[in-house]
């Protein structure tokens, strides 16, 4: 019984790091540019049909790393061609812009690809099951939450260690300061968006093999980033992962001692009860942009 309360709470953390993936992007683009983007769940969207496309040619490794890269390339493309024109100006703009492109997006797959739901098959490797004494749990599952912790960690590396990160987090909380300095924050901008989508894109990727693929299943998981996007605060990197792993262990937890039907309804009483507390959420920080 022990071994399976664990199995699934760690369920409830996987959930909580493919929210995470998407809501850290969330997170990057409005704070540095202003942007709700309801199309970033499309874009999670577009990375399994790639994943379905592209594995038989570069087999499913080539594709997790092919297929984050194409998407964040369409993310700096729609940055460049869309979102750079709704800056500096109300945020409600670009939801009904991103509500729009998500719609064209949904619609857009289900003509390419049909409506019927597609299945991914995982790679052999990683098929199986993996034994700790009377512990048994997917070997599938834990490779993709290693995969996650890598790519947030390379995230909070390049924010926090490079020059690229200072600027960036010098330009969410005064970007007049550093267009004073000479810095333009339109290359950033575009840099940003492409990383941001980028990890939705490996979201989708990750997911594939254990979700059903179908052109709607952006909307089903975007709300759920909002809300952790929401419960962490924005602006903050470590909100977000805190948050993502509250959503995910008040889910497992739920579910581990038969409640599941409450548990997503758990996740939406934690989030109101953040905000009754904490109204910027549980690390936001103050950001002149929008105060």
């Amino acid at each position: 019984m022990l071994g399976l309360f664990i199995a699934q709470v760690l369920n409830g953390l996987l959930d909580g790091t493919y929210y995470l993936l998407i809501a850290l992007g969330l997170s990057l683009i409005f704070s540095l540019g202003g942007i709700i983007n309801l199309a970033h769940g499309a874009f999670f969207a577009i990375g399994a049909y790639l994943a379905i496309l592209i594995t038989p040619h570069v087999g499913y490794f080539g594709a997790l790393i092919l297929v984050p890269l194409i998407v964040a390339g369409l993310g700096m493309l729609t940055e460049r061609s869309l979102f750079t024109r709704f800056y500096r100006i109300d945020p409600l703009y670009s939801l009904l812009l991103t509500f729009g492109l998500a719609m064209v997006i949904e619609q857009g797959l289900r003509w390419i690809f049909g409506a019927s739901p597609q299945n991914y098959n995982m790679p052999d490797i990683l098929r199986g099951q993996v034994f700790m004494g009377d512990f048994i749990y997917s070997r599938y599952r834990l490779f993709l939450i290693a995969v996650a912790v890598v790519a947030v960690a390379g995230l909070w590396v390049l924010l926090n260690r490079t020059s690229f990160g200072r600027i960036v987090r010098a330009g969410v909380q005064n970007p007049e300061i550093v267009g004073s300095l000479g810095i333009s924050l339109r290359p950033y901008l575009s840099v940003v968006a492409g990383i941001a989508i980028g990890l939705a894109g490996l979201a989708g990727v990750l997911l594939s093999p254990i979700y059903t693929i179908h052109p709607a299943m952006g909307a089903e998981i975007i709300t759920l980033a909002f809300v952790v996007v929401v419960i962490g605060g924005l602006g903050s990197f470590w909100g977000v992962i805190i948050a993502a792993i509250l959503v995910g262990l008040t889910k497992g937890i739920l579910v581990a001692v038969g409640l599941s039907s409450w548990s997503t309804a758990a996740i939406y009483l934690l989030m109101f009860v953040v905000l009754l507390l904490r109204p910027r959420g549980l690390l936001g920080e103050r950001i002149l942009r929008f105060e």
